[in-house]
């Protein structure tokens, strides 16, 4: 499949948290998933700089595809472990780029690294994600881990 294929389809799957801070994804192959994210005043805390969760939140999101593309030809879901973000330096405007890559992919575990960068190229912020691959049928709190449909 294309990759302009994934990425339309990632773009109409996005859930509401992702079309509510209105990330974007542009880039969605195997080895590298990207987002942007355009800076308004909805992602800023009190003093006009972008909030830290919107950082974590783009971290787990581009982390969390590229994972799940990497599950899903064995049949298997993945879900986030661990999520740890380093805030590197303050933006307050401009868009938001996320880059997503493997470190490992192993049949239980994954772990990609992710870095967000400003409009002006700067480095903003880092991370790490630790995803737990699940057979067909795993359950997590409570329901069979699957899609939902909107």
């Amino acid at each position: 499949m294309a990759d302009v294929d994934v990425v339309t389809m990632l773009n109409a799957a996005r859930g509401g948290f992702e079309v509510a801070i209105g990330l974007v994804f542009t880039r969605a192959t195997p080895e590298e998933v990207a987002c942007e994210v355009p800076v308004g005043p909805h992602l800023v805390q009190p003093y006009g700089l972008v909030h830290g969760g919107v950082y974590a939140s783009i971290i787990e999101t581009v982390a969390s595809v590229g994972a799940a593309m990497s599950a899903m030809p064995r049949g298997q879901t993945a879900v986030g472990l661990e999520n740890t973000t380093s805030f590197l330096r303050a933006v307050r405007t401009g868009t938001l780029v996320g880059i997503a890559r493997p470190l490992h992919r192993g049949r239980a575990t994954q772990v990609w690294e992710v870095e967000v960068r400003g409009s002006d190229g700067k480095l903003a912020a880092t991370g790490r994600v630790r995803m737990m691959c699940l057979e067909p049928g795993a359950m997590v709190a409570g329901e069979t881990v699957a899609l939902k449909a909107r």
